[in-house]
């Protein structure tokens, strides 16, 4: 999977990647438990999904979710149109997400 990103997941990964993003690590596919997650960053306990239509009403990411948040890992997901069509869209979200201090 990280070798061939989506199209969208590889635009976001280009705006959080480096630290560029409001100077927060990022990991793509990162392990957490028995799962794999798009983007996370330990430091806000944030994890960052680009869902495709295979996502929409999933039970199975309903669970995985509800595994993640009882660990308290606080989870954001965007469907691939919306990364598409208004990426600064989707980073003020994020944004608006982050606790504390950055720097």
């Amino acid at each position: 999977m990280r070798r061939q990103p989506t199209h969208c997941e590889a635009r976001l990964w280009e705006r959080l990647r480096g630290r560029q993003f409001e100077g927060l690590k990022f990991r793509r596919q990162a392990p957490i438990g028995r799962y794999i997650v798009d983007f996370f960053c330990a430091e806000q306990g944030l994890i960052l999904e680009a869902d495709g239509p295979t996502h929409e009403d999933s039970e199975r990411d309903q669970v995985r979710d509800a595994w993640l948040a009882e660990r308290g890992y606080r989870l954001l997901r965007f469907r691939n149109e919306q990364i598409a069509m208004n990426l600064d869209q989707v980073l003020d979200i994020i944004r608006s997400h982050i606790v504390g201090p950055t720097t």
